[in-house]
């Protein structure tokens, strides 16, 4: 019969569209009633109905390994930046969007820090290679996408001061990469202590089956 596919089509329509009131008269409060942040896009699929994210109210719950804008990484307990502004991270950009100008002493000496240090977000490709690359875990792909402004310059010229966080926010916002770090990285000292003393580098722990991999 002409026209039974269009039919079926508003069938479904309305079929999702009265579920949606069903299913918040089930759940109180209303998933439109607002009070949720951030809402798990793994647990939506339990929902029937039409679903929409009160955005900006509401956000997904972005996932572990998303990345976007680059950031830097200091010590929370000691201030102390993880850059050495070795520049590496500059080099292996593809659309070479970081710029680093190192720290100097009173006597010109070049330190171990940077003394600037620039993303220009707007050619950011947001790949991840300046994290990758980094051989002291300094910088990291944020989950912060929302950088919206009105004008390029300076509002999307990120510099130092915006790009450091602390090493509670990467362990926050990326627990299993910290963990699987500082495991790394407290192997590596006691290697260091051992080798120091004469005694055998102790063997490394191996990695979990489920540990995902870079």
């Amino acid at each position: 019969m002409f026209g039974t596919g269009i039919l079926k089509g508003l069938g479904v329509t309305l079929k999702e569209f009265i579920g949606t009131y069903i299913d918040d008269i089930r759940k109180i409060p209303s998933r439109y009633a607002g009070g949720r942040h951030e809402l798990d896009q793994s647990q939506a699929s339990a929902q029937t109905g039409l679903f929409t994210v009160q955005y900006p109210e509401e956000r997904h719950k972005v996932a572990e390994r998303f990345r976007y804008i680059p950031i830097l990484i200091y010590d929370a307990e000691t201030g102390e930046d993880r850059c050495t502004a070795c520049g590496i991270c500059a080099k292996v950009c593809p659309p070479q969007c970081i710029w680093i100008v190192r720290a100097k002493d009173e006597k010109g000496k070049p330190l171990t820090k940077p003394a600037e240090f620039y993303i220009d977000t707007t050619i950011c490709m947001n790949c991840g290679f300046c994290a990758e690359f980094c051989p002291f875990d300094a910088i990291k792909m944020d989950h912060d996408y929302e950088i919206a402004a009105y004008q390029r310059m300076p509002g999307l010229i990120f510099d130092l001061q915006r790009l450091r966080v602390p090493t509670t926010y990467y362990a926050r916002i990326r627990p299993t990469d910290w963990t699987a770090e500082e495991a790394a990285r407290e192997a590596e000292k006691a290697a260091k202590a051992a080798r120091a003393a004469g005694r055998p580098a102790p063997a490394a722990a191996a990695p979990a089956e489920d540990q995902p991999k870079r």
